[in-house]
């Protein structure tokens, strides 16, 4: 009798417990992180009879969570890399509105300050069409100076965001290290803490969500969680802290740092395979570092060729003189690794605008030599390695010049040179007088009365900021084919050949001319006595923007020598173009992915509630089969007590 009493109650616990757990699942449905629980039940161990082995009812062994360790893993990853590409992308939808298309862009602002100069060509002493170049210069510098002030307003959001987040990491892996103490101290029990096991898995995720980290299980039940290059994170109880510091070079960026008891270790940024820091880190490192020195260059070129066009120029002052700078821009920098041990002094000067590249410079001192890798293609600079005589001397390369200035550098020590990353953040129109800019030519030229040809002068301008402003002489055509002879006022006679469409360059002097000139042909060129009504520079001015004043990538350039303004704006546009659809693309694929892992895990661990509303009913109906056991057994109980009675 007391075996039907035990099988029956067994059967009502075991039906209860599977009841309480299928309510519990219910329950749970909507709960972030929770896993899908059953309880396993098993046979009792019979009792041996004669007659064969009776049953001894039903135990419950445990209460298993759905677990499937490679799909967990598998969305954790995934998720990381769709945070990653999440947060790359969000920045770089912010970095494409610092590129405005159309008439609100630098191009077009750059443009139209060359256009002007065409209707000061066409009356130099004009002064409304003077002040309208000074404003299209105001205009021009105030785009890429509200271009560099929102890089750096990027940058600073960058920073912000990497310390919020880092912030989040340190507590979630103290967390998760607490969830890992308590996980082991039930490993006696010898049943799984599901509850905290969930808690873990989901905070694991977020933290995967963050930066990118590979667990591994330990005989206690805790787990270890390693970051980029094998940095523990959280091992065992412990956790480590991940701190967000000033960049080595420039205080301005942020990096991270793994500090682990005393020590504290940088985290280099390749090394993070996913999460959103790893996303922030690339947008920082390579997009917009790409931006600041796209729009950098264009920068220092317009204002290197403005400028330089103004000085081989005559202003409108009493007395004229060469025309002063009308720009000013962001300077070249050198920035030295915060753990360098030298105290090596270098200067780094733009000494050719048109030729400076997109780019910064890596530098790196190996107790010889220093060398030198351009940072946009990870090509060497040409010559380098450089020895400390020829830095000491001063290298040129991509239109700057390094020279070492001072003390020496200890072997390791690192370098980071940024000819145009800050130019555009700086750049101001610093002429205020519209008689100040420079419309004429510093030279005068006049074809004699009786020359045959039909030989005019287009344009005569100074082309070498080196030209002597007294200089005079006559041009003589020696042959019917072009050969000529300058005789200066001052040297020795030159000879040289005209080509048709092709100026004449001598003494820093540059003759263009219109037909074509006859044997015997003269024209005089003297020093511009009337700057008012001259228009010879105005002219070059002009004609800047159909010249490549702008360095191609990697330092090729076209025929004229490099890209057009508009060019080299529309070719930053594109490049700028290019990374945001290639963020959307990497986006759009790993969200996919995510959501495909995701719903695979989902599938093994979460709760179908339909699924549960037909357990319940089972493991009800269940419970009353197991509760008709003791009615049966308490009435033959009570059978067997009336027997006994009589």
């Amino acid at each position: 009798m007391s075996a039907l009493m035990s099988i029956g109650k067994t059967a009502m616990f075991a039906n209860y417990a599977a009841l309480q757990t299928a309510s519990n699942n219910i329950a749970n449905a909507n709960t972030p992180g929770y896993s899908r629980q059953t309880a396993q039940l098993a046979d009792s161990p019979g009792q041996l009879t004669g007659v064969g082995f009776f049953g001894k009812g039903v135990t419950v062994t445990t209460i298993a969570r759905s677990y499937d360790s490679f799909l967990t893993h598998q969305a954790v990853a995934s998720g990381s890399n769709a945070a990653a590409d999440a947060a790359r992308l969000d920045k770089l939808s912010q970095l494409e509105e610092v590129f405005p298309i159309g008439k609100q862009g630098i191009g077009a602002a750059a443009g139209n300050l060359l256009n002007a100069f065409v209707d000061v060509s066409n009356n130099p002493s004009d002064s409304s069409a003077r002040q309208v170049v000074l404003g299209q210069a105001q205009e021009l510098s105030f785009r890429v100076r509200a271009a560099g002030d929102q890089l750096s307003t990027l940058q600073a959001g960058v920073t912000q965001d990497v310390k919020a987040s880092v912030a989040s990491l340190n507590t979630m892996a103290g967390q998760v290290a607490n969830l890992n103490a308590q996980i082991a101290a039930t490993k006696g029990t010898g049943q799984p803490p599901n509850q905290l096991l969930d808690e873990r898995d989901r905070l694991v995720g977020q933290i995967s969500s963050v930066i990118n980290v590979t667990s591994i299980q330990a005989d206690d039940g805790s787990v270890g969680l390693f970051i980029g290059g094998g940095q523990n994170l959280v091992l065992g109880a412990n956790a480590n802290t991940v701190g967000a510091v000033p960049d080595t070079f420039d205080p301005s960026k942020v990096m991270l740092t793994m500090t682990e008891g005393a020590v504290q270790r940088l985290i280099p940024p390749d090394s993070l395979a996913g999460g959103s820091l790893s996303g922030l880190l690339k947008f920082q490192n390579e997009d917009l570092a790409a931006a600041k020195n796209l729009v950098g260059q264009l920068a220092t070129a317009v204002a290197g060729a403005v400028n330089k066009q103004q000085s081989l120029g005559l202003d409108l002052g009493q007395p004229a003189r060469v025309g002063a700078p009308i720009f000013s821009v962001g300077a070249a920098r050198v920035l030295a690794a915060s753990g360098n041990s030298g105290n090596a002094a270098l200067s780094l000067v733009v000494d050719d605008a048109s030729k400076v590249q997109a780019s910064d410079y890596a530098m790196s001192f190996d107790g010889s030599a220093y060398t030198l890798t351009r940072s946009n293609d990870k090509t060497a600079v040409p010559g380098s390695p450089f020895t400390v005589a020829q830095l000491a001397a001063g290298v040129r390369f991509d239109g700057v010049t390094l020279q070492l200035t001072g003390g020496a550098a200890n072997t390791s020590d690192r370098f980071v040179l940024q000819p145009v990353a800050v130019a555009a953040q700086n750049m101001q129109t610093v002429l205020a007088s519209p008689n100040g800019i420079a419309a004429a030519s510093p030279f005068t030229g006049s074809v004699a009365v009786d020359n045959k040809g039909t030989a005019t002068i287009a344009s005569l301008t100074a082309v070498d900021p080196s030209y002597n402003g007294a200089l005079s002489g006559t041009l003589a055509f020696t042959s019917a084919t072009g050969a000529f002879t300058w005789t200066p006022s001052a040297g020795l006679p030159v000879t040289g050949q005209w080509t048709a469409g092709s100026p004449i360059a001598i003494n820093g002097i540059e003759l263009q001319l219109a037909g074509v000139p006859q044997l015997g042909d003269k024209i005089t060129v003297v020093p511009t006595v009337s700057v008012s009504s001259n228009n010879g520079n105005a002219l070059a001015f002009a004609g800047l923007g159909d010249r490549g004043i702008v360095a191609a990538s990697g330092g090729a350039g076209n025929s004229a020598g490099g890209q057009t303004v508009t060019g080299a704006y529309a070719a930053a546009l594109a490049d700028i173009g290019v990374r945001v659809q290639g963020g959307k693309t990497a986006s759009t694929i790993s969200t996919a992915a995510a959501n495909h892992a995701e719903t695979a895990r989902s599938n093994k661990a979460g709760v179908n509630l339909d699924e549960e509303a037909a357990k319940l009913i089972q493991f009800q109906q269940s419970y009353q089969a197991a509760a008709k056991i003791l009615q049966v057994a308490q009435q033959i109980f009570d059978t067997m007590l009336q027997v006994a009675a009589r």
